[in-house]
């Protein structure tokens, strides 16, 4: 068990470099597992979640050599497992998009229940309505899910709900299925697109990602021997932009993508922050010298405001001028955070899927727990834009997702050690 000792009061300078997305790879390495051969990712984030996907592909017969701690070869022709034990994929969410690959490529599937952070109940129903719509026959029983698709082929699927999940398990299910596969209501998450980008780069035949119905031809194998490179993550440019404003500091942010970042650069500017893009879209600049004004901000599916940058919004909001509001639109439980901030002198109240910011001036450090992986970025902004010292507990979470975080803020100027419990 380790913990963050954050000390506040240090605004943010300097440049920071953005990994690869999170929530792409988790994606992207299940997803090898349709090619009949050897294929090359690049930009890998270097954080546990990836470690947990690799030891799952090794642990089915994928063999993995690492060329450095962002990139990878994978060798996925001698798979000879479908099932995967509970005791892994109970580690972390992503573990469900070895049930679409598995389907595609084998026609059968055993896969432990995910696991992941607790924001609620997170059913995967209508990833199950996708595999049956395609021939699959799915169940629940014993702590696994099972799918068998011995008739599996292209059909129609659509969701009630938009699911980025869904969406890319059943892009991963109709890869290799034979016939069309129309998906409706998709999500059109910028990870959604590079996974979709991944498998046509790898010889697949998917159009439309990134719009609200996508197509997939079937096609008999991925041959793969290619190399890919993972899209810039969202979420830690958002998080970085965010710490930014709090800390009343000037951070340029490299290797990310502008327009993925929309939703977040118009709320800050909102707030009185100055959000400058640079003319290649492919860094951003945000710096803030005064308290920030407050904002309502409604969690949506993309391209509206990111629920994964609910949390670090919420601590910019409780510092800012007046009365700010943020309702979730997307999960259950992610308010979970506010209690932390609260004991730090924030003052937020929660009411179902609303919570209500009275801004305060500033916080005060103490030891705060992290409740999930964005929440625990969250905790940390806070400590750097409290006074005093704040012990972060619970980082496990936060390594799940963000790449050596308190080394890339110790190079803007933050005080940040890590320390064994």
């Amino acid at each position: 068990m380790e913990k963050l000792i954050v000390e506040g009061g240090r605004p943010l300078k300097g440049t920071v470099s953005i990994s690869g997305a999170k929530n792409a790879a988790v994606a992207i390495l299940p997803a090898t597992v349709l090619i009949n051969g050897k294929c090359t990712i690049e930009n890998l984030p270097n954080i546990s979640d990836i470690n947990l996907c690799c030891e799952i592909l090794k642990s089915i017969g994928a063999e993995i050599n690492f060329l450095s701690q962002n990139s990878i070869e994978i060798d996925t022709s001698k798979i000879n497992k479908t099932s995967i034990a509970p005791d892994i994929t109970g580690k972390f969410r992503a573990s469900y998009y070895f049930i679409g690959s598995l389907l595609s490529r084998f026609h059968k599937a055993q896969v432990g229940s995910p696991g992941g952070c607790n924001l609620g109940t997170r059913p995967i129903d209508q990833h199950i309505k996708g595999f049956e719509a395609l021939g699959a026959v799915v169940d629940t029983e014993g702590g696994n899910i099972t799918a068998n698709g011995e008739n599996l082929a292209g059909g129609n699927v659509y969701f009630d709900v938009v699911s980025v999940g869904a969406t890319i398990n059943i892009m991963l299910a109709a890869t290799l299925c034979e016939g069309t596969t129309v998906i409706e209501n998709a999500a059109k998450e910028p990870h959604v697109v590079d996974v979709a980008n991944f498998l046509n780069t790898m010889g697949a035949n998917i159009r439309g990602a990134g719009t609200d119905v996508i197509r997939v031809t079937g096609v008999k194998e991925l041959k793969g021997g290619k190399t890919y490179s993972i899209v810039p993550d969202q979420i830690e440019a958002g998080t970085f932009m965010i710490a930014a404003a709090a800390t009343k500091g000037d951070v340029t942010i490299t290797n990310c993508i502008t327009t993925h970042l929309s939703p977040i650069s118009a709320k800050l500017e909102e707030m009185g922050v100055t959000v400058e893009e640079n003319d290649d879209g492919d860094a951003i600049r945000v710096s803030c010298d005064k308290r920030t004004k407050k904002a309502s901000i409604k969690t949506m599916p993309y391209p509206g405001f990111p629920t994964d940058m609910q949390p670090q919004f919420g601590v910019l909001l409780a510092l800012s001028e007046g009365t700010g509001y943020i309702t979730e639109g997307i999960w259950d439980s992610r308010f979970q955070y506010t209690n932390e901030l609260n004991k730090m002198g924030a003052n937020i109240t929660v009411n179902g899927k609303t919570a209500v910011f009275e801004g305060v001036e500033s916080l005060t450090g103490c030891q705060v727990a992290s409740s999930d992986l964005r929440a625990g970025a969250a905790l940390i902004i806070a400590g750097l834009a409290a006074k005093g010292t704040t012990e972060v507990l619970g980082i496990e979470h936060i390594d799940r997702g963000y790449e050596h975080i308190e080394n890339k803020f110790n190079a803007l100027g933050a005080k940040i050690t890590r320390e064994k419990i």
